[in-house]
């Protein structure tokens, strides 16, 4: 069904009035001096972030609409009932219309309040936002010379998007629970004892540099990369990411057969940044940043690359520090200690490796992965209630004369 042949349906012949926010709604801001803020506080503290904190005291109690005055103006969006204490620099917004559904007016900022901001602004993206902008913010009435038969319509779209919106967010708190549990499972699973280097029961503890040899790829010069090309090549900035930069495929040939290259499944280490992010090599053809982005290339007879890539996330690196920035060096590597369970039985050892891996691989997938498990359910949650927002809202467009208040 197509988004006009929806909203006829729904509308039902109604007319469609738009007006201007301020026309139907109280619009201030927080305490400009407020000091009680922390975790401990009874209270939701709204600021202009995401993040909501506590206070110990409350400057509102009322159903409202929190949106931060500078920074992520679009994306913040708070929906608010009974008591709370605001930010200097946060709007709240109270409908004083009868007319209008809180959680109607909620979804339908969310939609297109980004949008009508930008164009607004002078630059490409809004720093800041001031009242009169909020205020002539167009917002649409259905049916508005019948108020019950505007609240009903509202309260329709506002049941079918609260819908999708509470789903996501099960979907989330259920992504936590599973995040937290795989955490802890991680944490069992590889905690074997370690007291010192050698024998401890059925696990010995060797040094990074006794399983496998530190390797790095070739130096490439900024001068041999373009911002388009055949092979990506990745920096430590990129790492994990999408490339911005690229080398011509001779020199990626002639490099990966002169030099260093990690096979299908070693474990790529950043060595500076954020230390210790790993990302599992996949063969596809790419090429990775001398000394920052490195890997073990090491016997998976003896210790399996899935194995180390668990025990890497865990693993207390040895951090050198030169100057303001920390890094990495090959010596902290090889003095990594790494539990080996049942090095007397290879077979052995390696069985039990591979369960372990088994396991966590698992809550990986659920926990940790796009293409399927909580974070693509949740992905697809979003996307279906983004879609329907759009479809649900999609009113006639405001007259020429509807224009915000400069």
């Amino acid at each position: 069904m197509s988004s006009m042949n929806f909203m006829e349906k729904l509308l039902d012949g109604v007319a469609v009035e738009w007006v201007p926010l301020g026309s139907v709604a109280d619009i201030g801001t927080g305490s400009s001096n407020r000091q009680d803020e922390g975790e401990s506080g009874i209270y939701p503290f709204y600021v202009r972030s995401k993040n909501v904190l506590k206070s110990d005291t409350f400057e509102f109690d009322e159903v409202a609409i929190i949106i931060p005055g500078e920074g992520g103006i679009g994306d913040i969006f708070h929906y608010v009932e009974g008591k709370y204490a605001l930010h200097q620099r946060a709007y709240r917004i109270r409908i004083t219309s009868d007319a209008v559904n809180t959680k109607f007016l909620y979804h339908f900022m969310r939609s297109s309040f980004k949008q009508f901001i930008l164009m607004k602004s002078v630059g490409a993206t809004a720093i800041s936002i001031r009242k009169p902008m909020i205020e002539g913010f167009p917002i649409p009435i259905p049916s508005p010379d019948n108020p019950e038969k505007s609240l009903e319509i509202q309260a329709e779209i506002v049941r079918i998007l609260d819908t999708f919106a509470e789903l996501t967010a099960e979907l989330t708190a259920e992504l936590t629970a599973r995040k937290k549990q795989y955490n802890y499972y991680r944490d069992q699973l590889l905690s074997f004892p370690c007291s010192s280097v050698g024998m401890q029961g059925a696990v010995e503890w060797k040094t990074l540099g006794r399983i496998g040899e530190v390797r790095m790829c070739k130096r490439i010069l900024k001068s041999q990369t373009s911002s388009e090309g055949e092979i990506p090549f990745y920096k430590i900035g990129t790492f994990g990411k999408e490339p911005d930069a690229y080398i011509p495929r001779s020199l990626f040939e002639e490099y990966k057969s002169k030099y260093s290259y990690p096979k299908i499944g070693e474990i790529l280490i950043s060595a500076s940044g954020t230390i210790g992010r790993t990302v599992v090599f996949d063969g596809e053809d790419s090429y990775f940043q001398d000394s920052n982005i490195v890997w073990i290339e090491n016997d998976e007879s003896v210790v399996l690359n899935k194995f180390l890539f668990y025990f890497y996330k865990i693993a207390n690196w040895g951090i050198s520090e030169g100057g303001t920035i920390q890094r990495l060096y090959n010596d902290n590597l090889r003095k990594l200690l790494i539990p080996v369970p049942y090095p007397n039985d290879p077979e052995k050892s390696i069985a039990e490796q591979a369960r372990i891996v088994a396991i966590l691989n698992k809550f990986e997938a659920l926990t940790h992965t796009l293409s399927e498990g909580l974070p693509r359910e949740i992905e697809l949650r979003q996307k279906q209630y983004a879609y329907y927002r759009d479809l649900l809202l999609s009113f006639p467009k405001p007259a020429p004369d509807v224009a915000a208040v400069e």
